[in-house]
């Protein structure tokens, strides 16, 4: 692979380089995703999410196969609660809040079956998987240990929700240094008019927190910096 590629995307073309360049799917849970789960449980419609799956799904194969690494999170806790700060364990239904019992297990508790991610973009053995106790991707995990031991300077940022889990953790990677493209139809929110302007936060500005572009657009240029060179 050649060193610098681009990417047509909103504000501008997004360069990257192969070698520096790392795909995050981040929280993509049964909890959030799949019928009858806590996300459901908050009266949200998980169809909004779950039209996500199969671009992503795509993205993800060609990232593999381009040898991009590729790094999961999960937004969850420890069975006793001892990292979920007072503040956010007392927000949202009273009836289903985190820790307690739901569909599919205990609602974001870290070992049940609805924190893990669905089957469709389940991570393969080698592929890092953050778990997270906040929104963001950065706070207290060892995401920038990762980052740092492997050479990454650029993200492809996916998964749900827009506004909330990789609204915060673009901002996170945008204060650290790191060049962020979001992947329009690879993240999702329950409410459409937030995912509109989440995307148009991002590339506003003149790229205030990153780039954003469509997984068509991504796909392109990863199969573009995979395929050997002309002959000459």
């Amino acid at each position: 692979m050649t060193a610098v590629h681009h990417i047509p995307a909103q504000p501008a073309d997004f360069t990257f380089d192969p070698n520096t360049l790392a795909l995050l799917v981040i929280d993509m849970q049964r909890d959030f995703l799949l019928p009858g789960g806590f996300g459901e449980s908050l009266g949200n419609d998980v169809a909004l999410l779950r039209t996500v799956i199969e671009p992503l799904a795509a993205l993800l194969a060609a990232a593999r196969a381009a040898g991009l690494p590729v790094i999961h999170t999960r937004e969850g806790h420890l069975p006793d609660l001892s990292d979920c700060p007072p503040a956010k364990l007392a927000r949202g239904n009273p009836a289903q809040r985190i820790g307690d019992p739901g569909r599919f297990g205990r609602i974001l508790i870290r070992g049940e079956y609805g924190h893990d991610i669905i089957d469709e973009l389940a991570p393969r053995d080698d592929e890092v998987v953050i778990d997270k106790p906040g929104k963001g991707a950065f706070y207290a995990t060892e995401l920038a240990d990762v980052l740092a031991r492997t050479g990454i300077r650029s993200l492809l940022v996916t998964g749900v929700t827009t506004e909330v889990c990789v609204h915060t953790t673009v901002r996170e990677a945008n204060d650290r240094g790191y060049e962020c493209l979001v992947v329009s139809d690879c993240v999702g929110s329950y409410f459409p008019e937030f995912q509109r302007t989440g995307l148009a936060m991002i590339a506003a500005q003149g790229g205030i927190f990153g780039w954003v572009a469509d997984s068509a657009a991504v796909l392109g240029a990863l199969t573009s910096a995979v395929s050997p060179a002309p002959a000459q």
